[in-house]
């Protein structure tokens, strides 16, 4: 790997092990092999900017790794149904495998408002999760998610995801499962709409 990639690698894990608000440059070139701090500079611009690029690439990475993993075990002619409850096993799972990607994303969400670059990364992706969630609901290909019902399909999984996440990042002892999810929205729609 070359110093960026270095740099990179370094950042995830402070991430991973510090959070966002207490790496420092000096720990990030300490977890990189010794990376310079100034490479930093040259590679990225700033500290922010290496923090953003290293989270950004690993909720892409737990993305890609959480479609692979429930596309293994989800049969394609499964309903949609099946699949949404086959996902939010998956789900609730990574809350405890990812803990610390989950608190840094929670972390860089507030330093969003401040940082203009970020937050428009951190809104693309969640529109990319959007897409992500509609596809494997209604398993069809992420690029032929687009009309607006496949959107609002995906934005009622981000919000459930959101949601599901900050319990489980506070309270894990009484957070809801993954069979606890789909069998609420099941509740809460046949309360509400009586189905």
């Amino acid at each position: 790997m070359g110093n960026r990639e270095d740099l990179l690698a370094g950042a995830r894990k402070c991430l991973a092990e510090k959070g966002w608000g207490r790496t420092t440059v000096r720990d990030i070139s300490a977890a990189s092999g010794g990376v310079s701090m100034a490479a930093i500079g040259y590679h990225f611009g700033s500290r922010e900017a290496l923090l953003n690029a290293a989270l950004i690439q690993s909720i892409e990475e737990w993305g890609d790794r959480m479609e692979e993993v429930l596309s293994a075990h989800i049969s394609p002619d499964a309903t949609p149904a099946e699949r949404f409850e086959a996902t939010w096993g998956g789900i609730v799972e990574s809350f405890t495998t990812h803990r610390a990607l989950w608190l840094s994303s929670i972390e860089a969400l507030l330093q969003a408002e401040h940082a203009p670059e970020l937050r428009e990364r951190l809104a693309a992706g969640n529109r990319d999760g959007r897409r992500g969630f509609a596809a494997l609901v209604l398993g069809v290909p992420e690029g032929e998610i687009g009309s607006e019902r496949d959107l609002r399909i995906g934005s009622a999984q981000l919000a459930l995801f959101s949601g599901t996440m900050l319990q489980w990042l506070l309270d894990p002892e009484h957070a809801p499962t993954g069979k606890d999810v789909p069998a609420g929205v099941r509740e809460l729609v046949a309360e509400i709409y009586g189905r």
